[in-house]
């Protein structure tokens, strides 16, 4: 018994160690894209996931066309939900760990990179920030 809770404590340490070590490498790497970048994703349309996290308030003043709407201060609830949940929430599949197509935007970045570093945290490898947000997409590409 002794031999199995001090294996089961060392394992808790390894995966302790581990998860922070993660955390502070997604935190230092915030992939980006940019316009261009998005609207070639755009045009694929069958993998991407667009993630606006602004407010409902801002969104009901318009949205890239596609996104759907997670305000940032409940992104970290959404990606955590079970799979049904989030789908009945919000419409879409949630996408797995290994979306190969999620992008994260706000109005002009900072909550996109917010998000996106949540997103890294808890596991989405390929997670990125489109940086010209709601406000460059607005002015180039109209509501």
């Amino acid at each position: 018994m002794i031999t199995i809770r001090y294996f089961s404590h060392r394992l808790r340490q390894h995966l302790h160690r581990q998860l922070h070590t993660t955390t502070r490498m997604a935190n230092k790497v915030t992939k980006e894209i940019s316009l261009e970048d998005l609207k070639e994703l755009m045009g694929k349309k069958q993998d991407l996931i667009l993630i606006d996290v602004r407010t409902r308030e801002e969104v009901a003043k318009g949205q890239i066309p596609g996104s759907i709407n997670i305000p940032l201060d409940t992104v970290e609830a959404a990606l955590i939900m079970h799979p049904e949940d989030f789908k009945a929430k919000y419409g879409i599949n949630k996408p797995p760990l290994d979306a190969p197509e999620l992008v994260f935007h706000c109005q002009m970045g900072k909550r996109g990179v917010a998000a996106t570093s949540k997103a890294h945290e808890l596991g989405y490898i390929n997670a990125c920030n489109y940086t010209g947000g709601y406000k460059e997409w607005s002015e180039k590409e109209g509501k």
